[in-house]
């Protein structure tokens, strides 16, 4: 499954608690294909992200067919180890 995985800028920061890593380190620990896709840091430059998915919280999830996942990192890294990303309720993309 490939997705796209919408994340902050600071790809260096890599410690537990940040959620943009939280994600991604469970994307890599399960093998999931990805693109990454980096993002502004300030909230005010992330027009897009909003466009895409509603708000402008990372990290995002985007699937092949533009539907968005987001849920709090925990919540997100959980669901992914558990192997459910691909059972996530998925509306589709906003706008």
């Amino acid at each position: 499954m490939a997705v796209k995985l919408h994340r902050c800028s600071n790809q260096w920061v890599k410690f537990s608690a940040h959620p943009c890593w939280k994600v991604q380190k469970a994307l890599d620990e399960q093998g999931i294909e990805y693109e990454l896709v980096k993002g502004p840091l300030r909230k005010s430059k992330r027009t897009e992200l909003e466009r895409l998915s509603g708000q402008r919280d990372y990290p995002v999830i985007e699937f092949a067919d533009g539907a968005v996942y987001r849920e709090q990192s925990s919540e997100m890294a959980s669901r992914i180890r558990d192997g459910k990303l691909s059972e996530v309720d998925r509306p589709q993309q906003a706008g």
